[in-house]
């Protein structure tokens, strides 16, 4: 608890101690002493609401719980019924409290979740170790970081190797190895060894400040079921206290009309039990919970979400449209086999890896990185710049380029068919590779990216999570397609894609998404960011350092695990469902109760129950998805 929790619980013992002793003494009903000393808890206890209400009527916002609460027991005060004007006060603010403390309960739930932000940096001044600010630590400085500690800015290890804990970042428990050469995100904790990291980012544009920065800002994004509520209390607390005035005044006219008594206390006394009622606090405070909680158990499993709106979304998912590589399969491709034509396999190796030498594609560099491998390998880098020149890309068919003057054709069978190059038959189970030399055939090399180990069972998860329809996007062959999606047990796959053709490809999918349904898309997070931003709701994998990736999805997977896109799906349904379960409960309560104070059936402490209790029951609730299966 902290101090303002503490002097609320020491005012409410306070009060409630004064109220029991006040029952127990034998004074007059009706006399002024017994309103004087009743008066004391009820300041106690109400001061504070008494206060906002004035200020909101003060400032011409009328309307809202700490109106109905002051109105209701000033009311109940007036009209004599002194225990239940206090006990009103002192049970909201029993409520309040609780609530109070299921909200900070739920943020340091989440701020433990997501405790990486590093407090500081560790660098070698005239050779010793000096903490400092990770803001003030530039691109390119060398950082130690020892057992224990966070890695407090992206960057690449230099030395030393040891295990990281990146539970924090991804969710997942089992360590990572981090060796000379490895990328290291901020966030994460050293186990073992001491590693000495160059940083490739700032503070700020560091994986751990995006995240936080992420989590921070998602609460702004609102969903449909919280501005309903929003303006829902808006129209709803004036329409009560109309009806409340109403109440009081209505029946009591009506019978003087008719010649009876109009019995003026009790009607006010009902309309006083029909406005504690109506206090919307169980909405107004149950359903931004839910989803606050949602937000923090989908962190804490691995999965950034922008913001509820997106939450909900997500839980209406009926269409995934999946990229193949680096989604449903590892992205790391490798030369498999080579098949020369009048030339040798180093030769044609080579020649490919050259022309290949300014490109940054999956491909390019699995070519490059095969024959660095091969025997005879020159110096790659100094190679390229000597021998390689007019080097040309072409989007979805290979590269042209000049290898010591000859033209080399290095791409898929796209690039030869638009040469007229005639080419050997391949075989289906990889990315083949065609090249020509000097514009004659010389061979294909077959490159081949595997499946990752979770891809056929996250299909079938998502299955059961309830979509419909599950479609892969490839730029691959069509006979590859083929194969994986049967594989994997995909309903659809659209392949030979140009990198604009998966955006076409997606509005013409969302062209048949009706009603409601919304259709996810999922990528690797590096060259998809027009296709993310282009569906319903896009899902980033493993994507936390490509800013792209970031920038453009709506969902950021930490990992590139595909199960996490069920789990994620999952999350949003169960908040939703309590959302509404939240939303249906109070307002089936307030309804009942409403209806039962107004005939005079619920009195003051019935009232209680209704306003309290439900509000109580809602936020218990609402703290359920927090947790994560």
């Amino acid at each position: 608890m902290n101090k303002k929790q503490k002097k609320v619980l020491v005012r409410i013992i306070i009060a409630a101690v004064l109220m029991i002793a006040l029952l127990l003494l034998p004074l007059e009903k009706g006399s002024w002493l017994r309103f004087v000393l009743f008066l004391i808890p009820y300041l106690v206890i109400g001061y504070d609401i008494l206060k906002k209400a004035f200020k909101g009527i003060m400032n011409r916002q009328v309307f809202d719980e700490n109106f109905l609460m002051a109105v209701a027991t000033i009311g109940a005060m007036a009209l004599g019924e002194y225990t239940e004007g206090v006990a009103v006060m002192l049970f909201y603010q029993i409520g309040e409290l609780f609530q109070s403390y299921a909200v900070g309960k739920s943020r340091r739930n989440i701020s433990a979740l997501m405790d990486i932000r590093p407090d500081y940096a560790n660098i070698m001044v005239d050779g010793k170790l000096q903490q400092v600010d990770p803001d003030e630590v530039a691109v390119g400085t060398e950082i130690i970081v020892q057992p224990g500690e966070k890695v407090p800015i992206d960057g690449v290890v230099i030395n030393g190797s040891s295990s990281l804990d990146t539970s924090a970042l991804t969710g997942e428990s089992v360590p990572r190895s981090a060796v000379v050469g490895t990328e290291v995100l901020s966030g994460c904790i050293n186990m073992t060894g001491v590693l000495t990291i160059q940083t490739t980012k700032e503070f700020g544009e560091s994986t751990a400040s995006k995240i936080l920065d992420l989590v921070e800002n998602a609460s702004s994004k609102k969903s449909k079921p919280e501005n309903f509520i929003s303006k829902f209390a808006r129209v709803y607390t004036p329409v009560v206290c109309y009806l409340a005035v109403a109440l009081a005044i209505i029946p009591p006219v009506v019978l003087l009309i008719l010649g009876k008594d109009p019995i003026w206390g009790q009607w006010l006394y009902r309309a006083l039990t029909f406005l504690v009622i109506s206090c919307p606090c169980a909405l107004v405070i149950s359903i931004p919970l839910t989803f606050f909680a949602g937000i923090g158990g989908a962190s804490k499993a691995g999965i950034l979400v922008k913001g509820s709106n997106y939450l909900e979304l997500l839980s209406k998912a009926a269409v995934v449209v999946l990229d193949k590589t680096g989604t449903l399969t590892e992205g790391v491709f490798e030369v498999t086999e080579i098949h020369p034509v009048g030339v040798s396999s180093d030769k044609l190796l080579e020649y490919a890896a050259l022309a290949e030498s300014y490109s940054n594609h999956p491909i390019s560099l699995s070519l490059k990185d095969a024959y660095k491998k091969s025997e005879g390998a020159k110096d790659y880098d100094s190679s390229a710049a000597e021998r390689v020149s007019d080097v040309k890309e072409i989007s979805g068919h290979g590269v042209e380029a000049k290898v010591d003057g000859i033209q080399v054709d290095c791409g898929n069978i796209k690039l030869m068919q638009s040469l007229e190059i005639k080419v050997d038959e391949a075989p289906v189970s990889g990315t083949v590779i065609h090249v020509a030399i000097d514009r004659e055939y010389r061979g294909y090399i077959l490159i081949s990216d595997k499946l990752k180990a979770t891809s056929k069972d996250a299909v079938a998860a998502m299955k059961l999570a309830g979509i419909r329809k599950s479609v892969m996007l490839t730029g691959d062959n069509k006979t590859v397609a083929e194969a994986v999606a049967a594989e994997l047990g995909l309903d659809e796959y659209y392949a030979e894609l140009l990198p604009g053709d998966k955006v076409s490809k997606v509005e013409a999918l969302l062209e048949k998404v009706t009603g409601k349904d919304q259709l996810v898309f999922v990528g690797d997070g590096i060259n998809d960011a027009p296709v993310l931003s282009r569906a319903d709701i896009g899902i980033a994998m493993g994507a936390l350092g490509s800013d792209a990736a970031i920038e453009a999805a709506d969902v950021v997977l930490m990992d590139d695990d595909p199960m996490k896109i069920s789990k994620a799906i999952g999350i949003s349904k169960k908040c939703i469902r309590i959302v509404y379960e939240n939303i249906y409960f109070a307002i089936g309560i307030k309804v009942i109760c409403l209806l039962l104070g107004a005939v005079g059936i619920a009195n003051m402490w019935f009232a209680i129950f209704a306003d309290v209790g439900v509000m109580v029951i809602a936020v218990l609730n609402a703290i359920r998805a927090l947790r994560v299966k």
